[in-house]
């Protein structure tokens, strides 16, 4: 019998970012793969720190296909919503041919919904609020197209998770080894329900102690001001528009057109893909 093929798409969460070992970053998708039961596990690890989903789609995913994987994960939208060229529409179309391309393959697949940045870098509501509302968007379009596809879905954008300072990096942006080790203990959870997985489960108990704060400051003062200017330098102008664009509202009492507009966008995008499937029509034998 040959090996459970498990292959790992996304960004620096799934990539293990803030959870380091020997040198190496390691993270949930890791920490996953030895539970899921008593044969063996392939594990190959696609994702690439700052990927967007059209990095998934055009590098990603020929690559996972050609693993022929049995379970695949696709953990992606946090890098879209920090670029000015964001699409909600194109967001969409890409996770759809994602999915789709893995599913027709007989793929378990896995996906999550996420926090939005803003509220885990601590912006002000102004800054913030534009980057939530376009989380909400991604993890919109994620939950009714992981509906669609049948996937093993973690709601992992709520929870008291969330607020353990002890679950985060030195950069609040990424888990750390026990927010990590929390988002593979609940992924086993479902595949476990799901017939998958079996066994006790990952460990909730870190190795490693968390990052104290002179080890955030330290981030901050070194890699983290690179970080930063590197996203300031493609957000930060449109940023400040969609900002002052809140404040405007804010005064006139409308914030909540902001909030119907996107929710009005993710209907559009999501129905987009349902004309797309049905002008396509079935297949012919």
């Amino acid at each position: 019998m040959r090996p459970l093929r498990f292959v790992a798409l996304g960004d620096s969460l799934t990539e293990g970012v803030g959870d380091p070992v020997d040198g190496e970053w390691r993270g949930w998708a890791a920490l996953l793969t030895g539970e899921f039961g008593e044969g063996p596990v392939e594990f190959t690890n696609l994702a690439v720190s700052g990927a967007q989903t059209r990095d998934v789609l055009e590098r990603q995913t020929p690559a996972g296909l050609d693993l022929e994987p049995d379970v695949v994960s696709v953990v992606i939208g946090v890098n879209d919503t920090l670029r000015r060229t964001f699409d909600i529409h194109a967001v969409a179309a890409r996770l759809d041919e994602v999915y789709a391309a893995f599913t027709e393959r007989g793929a378990l697949l896995l996906t999550a919904c996420l926090p939005d940045p803003g509220a885990m870098l601590g912006l002000p509501g102004v800054l913030a609020n534009p980057l939530a509302r376009r989380q909400r968007a991604v993890n919109a379009v994620v939950h009714a197209l992981s509906e669609r596809y049948g996937a093993v879905h973690l709601h992992a954008a709520e929870g008291e998770w969330l607020s353990g300072r002890e679950m985060w990096s030195a950069d609040r942006l990424h888990p750390g080894e026990q927010g990590h080790r929390q988002l593979a203990v609940r992924f086993h959870a479902l595949l476990t329900e799901a017939g998958v997985a079996g066994g006790a489960g990952p460990s909730p108990e870190p190795e490693h102690p968390a990052p104290t704060r002179s080890a955030s400051l330290r981030w901050l003062a070194t890699a983290g001001t690179g970080w930063v200017a590197r996203r300031c330098t493609d957000l930060l102008p449109q940023l400040l528009r969609l900002a002052a664009q809140e404040v405007r509202h804010r005064a006139r009492g409308t914030s909540a057109r902001l909030d119907l507009g996107a929710s009005h966008a993710v209907a559009a995008a999501l129905a987009a893909l349902t004309v797309a499937e049905h002008r396509a029509g079935p297949d012919v034998a």
